[in-house]
């Protein structure tokens, strides 16, 4: 069958990816049909929608089990983000559009080169007198390219993009004009953040080059017809994340009106240029591609970016076949803030992949003569003598700053890519759900008496402020609000004080009274530096066991300090959580009495957890 662009961008990651599918050349001059092309469609909006959604590092789902959950959970948001990209390229393109939601009824673009059949599909075709407008629709924000930015040593920083209020749209500034760049930075960094956009694998020059890949069929298309080229533009269309919704409402669904501060729910990128520079790089692509399925050579290569570890569009291929010699548990990569790597002997550094490249695989592989960093020191240690290392003197010292009742809180929070209620913006943490321990005194905590919980009955029905009079109700100013990452928690706390005022006050009582478990298992140096401690120690963990393989996250953490787990819940972790919400919806009585319960369940373990590792930390110090 046919290639499409997202076969396109996948099939052309490294010379191993064909021949790992086998691909039958002698198949790609025929059309793919209809449902197989959604369906491909389908999972590559619900990786784009979950990429914006989540930190890669914090995304953790089984596909193969929740996958036809998880689309029917979000899939309902990327089309509203289509249908709202529609509506105003109507309102500042003017013309006529080819726009819907069915991608057979969209606009599509066959470029036959007589190997092989490539198309793709115009989320928004837009022509206006002789000019045309394609438009790609992204699930991701504006953000991202505005804080493509530099400026001068100790000066503001401005963006490479100019906003164009008139037509609703960012262009680079080095397009527009007479704008002289230079009074705002050095022309070099400009060209370097500009670079970015050039970078397939980063979190801006992927959709980049999802937009060039399309116009690079359409250009193909063109050219094998001798179809006259009219003026042609490339756009991004991306939510704003400053836009908050007023809450106006027709028939039960959000109306998206141009906000109080002028702001518009979707922006426009004009992209024409940097997709015809690409025009010749993707053609050097598309020659390596077509060579690559000639030969269907299937032996290793080196791993690399391209394999997008780690990431929701990491490779199928990676975990299963070329790193599957990779251990779950303590390999090279596992050492904790390592992002630089180590540096070797010529005075350069390795890091990452190519550490696997170099034939360092486990921890211990690394040289004792790379390994400077006192906490690698610490994990090689732990690792190689199977003993754990414990600063009993500064978690006494961090214990002893926890002021009583201990209020331990979780929130599950959906991060949805439009607006549901009044004052949110794309993909604000809207909280759902809290769980509550409060522990009167050290160790003095009921699991089930102390408990309390908050959990949304309706998904379409606003119930922040019912959460906000619940959590007042519980938690007072008089002790200390404890989290696991506690600075998520004060966020949502900051964030509903800011759209529910009347209860600013007290919200604001409790958010200044945060303390992290993660400053008694690993650290906060300036807390232990407040507290006496030298700087170098203040740096380093409180706690370290082989187990943890360079994380502490609570799902490593508790196995160590207890024998709870998360393995026998129905709700795992947090995605599962937001998927089982976003779902009320679709979910019969029963169903949604027993998804309730268990994310109820799952909240509940959350805080327990906390409550059990703080008192298993005041016993190990003891």
């Amino acid at each position: 069958m046919a290639i499409t662009k997202t076969d396109f961008i996948n099939y052309t990651r490294c010379p191993r990816y064909v021949a790992l599918l086998n691909i039958k050349k002698d198949k790609l001059k025929s059309e793919i049909t209809y449902e197989e092309y959604k369906k491909e469609e389908t999972k590559e909006k619900i990786k784009e929608i979950l990429s914006s959604m989540f930190d890669d590092a914090s995304y953790t789902i089984d596909n193969t089990i929740k996958e036809n959950k998880q689309t029917e959970a979000l899939m309902p948001y990327y089309k509203e983000v289509e249908v709202q990209s529609a509506r105003l390229v109507d309102k500042y393109f003017g013309g006529s559009s080819i726009f819907s939601l069915e991608t057979k009824e969209q606009k599509c673009y066959k470029y036959d080169n007589g190997k092989i059949l490539y198309l793709c599909y115009v989320d928004v075709y837009n022509e206006n007198k002789n000019k045309e407008n394609i438009i790609e629709v992204k699930a991701t924000t504006i953000n991202k390219y505005e804080h493509l930015e530099s400026g001068y040593p100790k000066k503001d920083k401005y963006s490479i993009f100019k906003f164009d209020k008139n037509t609703n749209c960012y262009y680079l500034k080095d397009e527009l004009p007479n704008y002289d760049i230079s009074k705002e930075m050095p022309i070099e960094n400009y060209n370097e953040q500009k670079n970015k956009l050039f970078d397939r694998y980063s979190s801006v020059g992927g959709y980049v080059f999802d937009l060039a890949v399309q116009r690079y069929f359409l250009e193909g298309e063109y050219k094998n017809n001798n179809k006259s080229s009219k003026d042609i533009k490339y756009y991004l269309a991306v939510l704003n994340n400053k836009y908050v919704f007023d809450g106006t409402y027709d028939s039960g669904k959000p109306v998206y009106n141009i906000d109080k501060y002028g702001n518009e729910l979707i922006n426009f990128i004009d992209l024409t240029s940097i997709t015809k520079y690409y025009l010749s790089i993707i053609d050097d692509i598309r020659k390596k591609l077509e060579h690559d399925i000639d030969i269907l050579n299937a032996s290793p290569v080196n791993l690399g970016r391209y394999c997008q570890r780690n990431k929701i569009r990491e490779c199928p291929f990676f975990k299963t076949i070329c790193a599957s010699f990779i251990p779950e548990e303590n390999s090279s990569l596992n050492y904790l803030n390592n992002a630089s790597g180590f540096k070797i002997k010529d005075g350069t550094r390795i890091k990452g992949l190519d550490l696997i490249n170099a034939g360092y695989i486990n921890m211990l592989d690394i040289p004792d003569s790379f390994i400077t960093n006192k906490k690698h020191m610490i994990q090689r240690y732990c690792l190689s003598s199977n003993k754990e290392y414990i600063d009993k003197e500064k978690i006494i010292a961090g214990l002893n700053e926890l002021k009583y009742p201990i209020y331990h809180l979780d929130f599950e929070t959906l991060p949805c890519p439009v607006p549901r209620f009044k004052g949110e913006h794309p993909y604000i943490q809207s909280v759902f759900e809290f769980s509550l321990h409060v522990e009167k005194k050290p160790g003095v905590c009921d699991k089930d008496k102390d408990n309390y919980v908050f959990l949304a009955k309706s998904f379409d029905k606003d119930e922040r402020e019912e959460l906000i009079k619940d959590l007042l109700k519980y938690v007072k100013p008089d002790g200390t609000l404890f989290a696991q990452n506690v600075a998520f928690e004060k966020g949502r706390i900051k964030e509903l004080a800011e759209m529910f005022p009347k209860y600013k006050d007290d919200l604001m009582s409790i958010y200044n009274c945060g303390f992290d478990l993660l400053w008694l298992v690993n650290t906060n140096s300036k807390l232990y530096e407040s507290l006496g401690f030298d700087k170098e120690r203040s740096a380093l963990p409180n706690f370290y066991d082989k187990s943890l393989s360079g994380s502490y996250s609570i799902k490593k953490t508790l196995p160590v300090f207890s024998d709870l787990s998360y393995k026998n819940l129905e709700v795992h972790n947090g995605t599962d959580a937001i998927v089982a919400y976003a779902n009320y919806n679709n979910m019969t009585k029963k169903e949604l009495e027993k998804t309730y319960e268990n994310l109820k369940v799952y909240c509940k373990q959350d805080t327990w957890a906390m409550v059990v590792i703080l008192d298993a930390l005041r016993n190990i110090s003891k």
